[in-house]
């Protein structure tokens, strides 16, 4: 399965219509006057290096939970999309997105547990209380935004800093917060559905014609991170890792092998073995979040098919 020919590592297209093109840590991004088409690349990206070896499938899996999502979410805020003609690809509205992340998180983990581990009691502006322990679930969600790099690591940034250098109006950010919430509220019910916790994510947002848009993913392995709830209470009162649906377990893996994305150190070697397991393993949380069965795409000539595909696309009136 990991031959390189079946994952998607880049993409090259031209078309006619197209006034731009931007590539992202794991997405191709063409640009149109009235839409953009997204391509989800088998990259994956850790610590906000793109790894060497690109993984099959993951790209479907990312674009395919996103569109869940999206679809799930959509009472709750309109969102960019508007079309999946291909299972790597996404159409959608051409918003203006804002230069923040908004992260939301339930339980101490990932970023937040090691800033906390480190002595740190304040993240983002947000106090965080005396006593807590890796995965404990927070006294209620909070929000931790997050700067956009171009280039590089994203920086935490509070809502203070954000008005006060004037980064997001303070009207438009409280809405943004406000719909953070509401969807990191549903995507705890969905998670829950599937025997899941929701532990923390990420949302971007956009706006077009004065409307706030929900952009990119939603609650998808690149953009968050999921506890199992069965094993969840018995392993926090033994101290044991919780057993996580995301791509920590890569990012382990990289830290075990002395690799945190900083200046001078060398990104390990990939095996054929770890590649598969990596497949494997974002195909298990397609399967396992959104309750659906997962049907791999046909890889043979795929960049053909994802390119006629984006030609079919182009020639559909959304509007």
């Amino acid at each position: 399965m990991s031959n390189p020919k079946q994952a998607i590592k880049e993409t090259n297209f031209k078309f006619d219509g197209q006034t731009g093109f931007y590539r992202g840590k794991v997405r191709d991004v063409y640009h149109f006057d009235d839409r953009l088409i997204m391509v989800a690349s088998d990259r994956i990206s850790a610590f906000d290096v793109v790894l060497p070896v690109p993984i099959p499938y993951k790209g479907q899996v990312l674009n395919q939970t996103a569109a869940h999502f999206l679809k799930a979410t959509a009472d709750i805020v309109p969102n960019w999309l508007l079309d999946v003609p291909d299972p790597n690809v996404s159409v959608g509205l051409k918003c203006q997105s804002y230069p923040v992340e908004m992260v939301v998180r339930g339980y101490l983990a990932g970023h937040a547990w090691r800033e906390y581990r480190a002595g740190k009691r304040m993240l983002c502006g947000v106090a965080l209380p005396d006593g807590l322990k890796e995965a404990d679930k927070l006294p209620e969600p909070i929000i931790t935004p997050s700067t956009k790099a171009q280039e590089g690591h994203d920086e935490d940034i509070s809502r203070e800093e954000i008005l006060a250098q004037g980064i997001v109006p303070e009207n438009e950010y409280v809405q943004l917060e406000k719909y953070a919430l509401a969807l990191f509220n549903r995507g705890t019910e969905m998670a829950a559905e599937r025997g899941l916790i929701l532990v923390d994510t990420k949302y971007e947002f956009g706006m077009l014609n004065g409307q706030i848009y929900l952009i990119d993913e939603i609650h998808t392995p690149d953009s968050s991170r999921y506890f199992y709830a069965d094993s969840y209470a018995e392993n926090q009162e033994k101290g044991i890792q919780q057993k996580q649906l995301s791509k920590e377990f890569v990012r382990e893996w990289l830290i075990a092998n002395q690799f945190q994305g900083k200046e001078g150190q060398t990104i390990p070697a990939m095996s054929d073995e770890w590649i598969d397991q990596i497949s494997n393993r974002y195909i298990e949380l397609y399967e396992t979040v959104t309750g659906q069965p997962f049907i791999r795409s046909e890889t043979d000539n795929i960049y053909d098919r994802i390119e006629e595909n984006i030609r079919r696309s182009l020639t559909v009136n959304y509007f």
